[in-house]
């Protein structure tokens, strides 16, 4: 998922960044109201994070302005002033939650989530897809009884597919809410992700969960109760393998390593849950 993180407090703004970054969240920064205004409105990020007091234009005025023309994005503003009127007064504006300085990483991660899950309409933090659980607090995923070791950049994909799930989801979505403003990564990368996952998710499971729609993108198979959901979707004839699905040509890509993508075991131990390194911080207060 992407974030646009706005804090012009430097310190507070590399430590949220790492600490995002680690939890596998692609994430954009900005430093002033100005550039803040322009990432915003230009990039459908999954959640704001902004700062109260900005240069050039604070954030009860980015936050006006961007409810005012429409901007649904889901934000949350983080600010020093603690006062029942401040919050009264943020959250009035159209902000979607609102934390105080000082604050724990773990509690601002909690946030971030159930934001994410608010967007997608999903209230139940355990995603449920035949026999494939997705804890998104604890990010433990299951096939079965099997837990599904993942990286974060996989974890990710496998989310943004099941909040999706029974959509096409193109390659352009997955481009742009996997990778920040500075990845160099090469378009192949996204057929490269999705092959890895399936290798981890259906490989030696029945369904197949990750399906592809010709000249469209990828899905998520729909619920039981209609069926898979695969009436409406124009699929191709089973794969070598066996399985239901059919994948972009890309075994050069992943043999040789080209297009930028390494092996992602390389992110993290893959025999590991994902476990940020930065999994509580104390933010201290700052004049914002």
């Amino acid at each position: 998922m992407r974030i646009l993180l706005i804090e012009d407090h430097v310190p507070i703004l590399k430590a949220l960044r790492q600490g995002l970054e680690e939890e596998g969240f692609a994430v954009d920064i900005a430093t002033d109201g100005i550039d803040a205004d322009h990432k915003a409105r230009t990039t459908n990020y999954d959640v704001i994070i902004l700062d109260r007091m900005l240069p050039n234009k604070d954030g009860d005025t980015l936050l006006k302005e961007w409810r005012s023309s429409g901007l649904t994005t889901h934000i949350l503003m983080l600010t020093a002033k603690d006062s029942l009127e401040d919050k009264v007064h943020g959250l009035d504006l159209g902000a979607d939650d609102y934390l105080t300085k000082p604050f724990e990483f773990e509690e601002l991660m909690a946030r971030v989530r159930a934001l994410i899950r608010r967007r997608h309409q999903v209230k139940d933090p355990v995603i449920r897809i035949f026999d494939l659980s997705i804890d998104t607090s604890s990010r433990i995923v299951k096939r079965g009884t099997q837990t599904i070791h993942l990286t974060p950049r996989e974890y990710s994909l496998l989310e943004l597919l099941a909040f999706h799930q029974g959509k096409v989801v193109t390659r352009t979505m997955i481009w742009e809410h996997l990778y920040d403003e500075y990845d160099e990564s090469t378009s192949n990368v996204v057929d490269v992700y999705i092959r890895y996952l399936r290798n981890k998710i259906d490989k030696g499971f029945s369904p197949p969960l990750i399906l592809t729609r010709w000249g469209e993108g990828y899905m998520m198979r729909g619920s039981e109760s209609d069926g898979g959901n695969l009436a409406s979707v124009n699929l191709t004839e089973a794969a070598p393998d066996s399985t239901q699905y059919t994948d972009v040509s890309m075994a050069a890509a992943i043999g040789s390593g080209s297009g930028g993508v390494q092996n992602p075991n390389m992110e993290m131990n893959s025999n590991s849950p994902i476990s940020p390194s930065l999994s509580s911080v104390n933010f201290p207060k700052s004049s914002s």
